[in-house]
C-alpha cells in the first residue's frame, strides 16, 4: 500500500543521459524488456524471484547489479546470480557504477558508503512509480542505535541515527500532491533530544505551512515519554503510529534485546496506548510470537490483551531469523534452522513461517496459537467491540476509517496464509490449543 524508494533513490542519481523505467511486481506482472543494464533488489523473502529475473537477463548477456538489504547481508550468495553486487547504500556509489559500466570496466563488488544525510538532499523519483499506490513513502533518517537480535537494521545502516534536515523534509513533502503520506523511517522520532527536537520541528513546520498532509509514521514506545510529540504529531495529520511492543513476557524482551520495552515497562503498554488516543491517534502494535518457551497459556493471555488493550489494530508475526541478524548467527551456530536449502527455502522466511525450532514450543503449537489470536480478534464480538472501542476513544472520523481499513487488511492477511485453512475453533483447555 506504500511506495518503495529504494529504485526511485537509484534512480534519481543516475545521470540525466539514462532513460529509467521501473518495474514492479508489486503491482503488475514483470514481462521481459530489452535494456542495456539491469538494476535489482529485493527483500530476502522474494530474493528467489530476483534470482529468476537476473538470470532471464544474464541468459541473454544483459550486464545485472543486485542490491538490497539481501543482497548486502549475503553478497557472495547474491553474485552466483549476479555479474556485480552493490552493498550498502547505493547513492553514494552509484555514479561510479555507472561510469564503469559505460566504460565495460564493471566489478563484481561496490560498497556505497553510509550517506551524511543533513548535507545530502536527493529526492527519490517518484514519477518512475506506480500511480496506485495509496500511501506516498517518505524517509527522513537511517540507522538506529539499537541492536534488537531480530533486526537487521543497524547492521545494514549502522547504528547512528543519521537524520535529514527538517527544513529538507519540508520542502520534499510540499512538493508531493496527494495528501496521503507514510513515514518510512523505522523511527521518526527517533532515540535523543536532538531527533526529537528535529521531529517537533518537523511537525510544526508541517502545521505552519499548512501541508494538510495525513501520515502514519512508526515510533519506539519511548515517544510517549512526550505528549507534546504526540500532540504536534496529531495536529500535523498523523492517524496512526506503528509500535513495536513484541511480547508480554520480560525475559522474552531480554533475549530481543529490547532494552527500551524494558524501560518503559510491560505493565504500562496500555498507559502508552491511552497516551496516543488523547490525540485522536490510533496505534498499530507489533507482537512476536514463536519465541523459546511460549505455552498454549501464553497466547490465549496475549489474545486476552489485545482485545483489552485499546490497541487499535495489531500485527502478529511469527518470529523470523532474517540474514544479517543476531538472532539468524545464533541459531545457525546452535543448528536450529528447519529451513536449510537456501537459497531455495528463502520464500519461507516472511514472518509467516515457523522456520527454526524454539525451545520448549512444538511448531504446530505456534501456529495453532498464531490462529487463536487472530481468530479472538477478528471474530463476533470480540471484532465489533474493538472497532467500537477505537471509535469512542479516537473520535477522528477520517483515523477511525483508517484505523478501520487497516484491521481488513491485516484480517484479510490472516485469511490468505497458509496456515489459515487447518484452523479448528479452540475450546478452553491448553491441551486443545497445543495439540492442533
Amino acid at each position: 500500500m506504500f511506495q518503495p524508494l529504494n529504485l526511485a533513490y537509484i534512480a534519481a542519481v543516475t545521470p540525466s543521459r539514462w532513460e529509467i523505467k521501473i518495474a514492479d511486481e508489486n503491482i503488475d506482472i514483470f514481462e521481459f524488456e530489452e535494456a542495456d543494464l539491469v538494476g535489482i533488489t529485493a527483500f530476502t523473502s522474494n530474493i528467489n524471484r530476483a534470482y529468476a529475473i537476473a538470470r532471464m537477463y544474464r541468459e541473454k548477456k544483459i550486464k545485472v547489479i543486485m542490491g538490497g538489504i539481501h543482497s548486502s547481508m549475503l553478497p557472495d550468495e547474491a553474485l552466483q546470480y549476479a555479474d556485480t553486487v552493490v552493498t550498502g547504500e547505493g547513492e553514494g556509489i552509484w555514479k561510479q557504477v555507472i561510469e564503469d559500466f559505460e566504460n565495460n570496466r564493471l566489478l563484481p563488488r561496490y560498497n556505497g558508503p553510509r550517506i551524511d544525510l543533513s548535507r545530502t538532499q536527493i529526492i527519490p523519483r517518484r514519477d518512475l512509480l506506480h500511480p496506485n499506490y495509496f500511501w506516498n513513502s517518505v524517509q527522513t533518517s537511517r540507522g538506529c542505535p539499537f541492536n534488537c537480535n531480530f533486526c537487521s537494521v543497524s547492521r545494514y545502516l549502522g547504528q547512528e541515527y543519521r537524520q535529514r534536515r527538517a527544513a529538507d523534509v519540508l520542502d520534499e513533502l510540499g512538493k508531493i500532491k496527494d495528501e496521503h503520506i507514510t513515514f518510512i523511517d523505522d523511527n521518526l522520532i527517533g532515540h535523543s533530544p536532538e531527533s526529537r527536537n528535529r521531529a517537533i520541528e518537523l511537525f510544526e513546520g508541517m502545521i505552519g505551512r499548512g501541508l494538510r498532509k495525513k501520515m502514519w509514521m512508526q515510533a519506539s514506545i519511548n515517544v510517549a515519554d512526550d505528549e507534546n510529540v504526540i500532540r504536534l504529531a496529531a495536529q500535523a495529520g498523523c492517524m496512526y503510529v506503528f509500535i513495536g511492543f513484541e511480547t508480554l513476557n520480560k525475559k522474552t524482551l531480554q533475549e530481543m534485546k529490547k532494552g527500551i520495552n524494558l524501560k518503559i515497562g510491560i505493565e504500562n503498554y496500555k498507559r502508552v496506548v491511552d497516551k496516543f488516543h488523547k490525540y485522536g491517534i490510533g496505534v498499530l502494535g507489533s507482537f512476536v510470537i514463536g519465541n523459546d518457551y511460549e505455552t498454549p497459556g501464553y497466547y490465549r493471555e496475549l489474545a486476552d490483551f489485545l482485545v483489552n488493550s485499546g490497541m487499535d489494530s495489531v500485527q502478529v508475526s511469527i518470529l523470523t531469523p532474517l540474514p544479517g541478524t543476531d538472532l539468524m548467527d545464533q541459531l545457525q551456530k546452535e543448528g536450529r534452522l528447519i529451513y536449510q536449502d537456501l537459497p531455495e527455502d528463502w520464500d519461507k522466511y516472511r514472518f509467516s513461517y515457523v522456520v527454526h525450532r524454539p525451545r520448549g514450543v512444538e511448531e504446530s503449537t505456534i501456529y495453532a496459537g498464531n490462529n487463536y489470536i487472530k481468530n479472538k480478534i477478528y471474530s463476533f464480538p470480540f471484532y465489533q467491540y474493538r472497532l467500537l472501542n477505537s471509535a469512542y476513544r479516537i473520535k477522528n472520523p477520517a483515523n477511525i476509517y483508517a484505523i478501520y481499513k487497516l484491521n481488513q487488511a491485516l484480517k484479510k492477511s490472516w485469511q490468505s496464509s497458509h496456515y489459515y485453512k487447518s484452523f479448528i475453533p479452540l475450546h478452553n483447555t491448553d491441551s486443545d490449543l497445543s495439540s492442533k
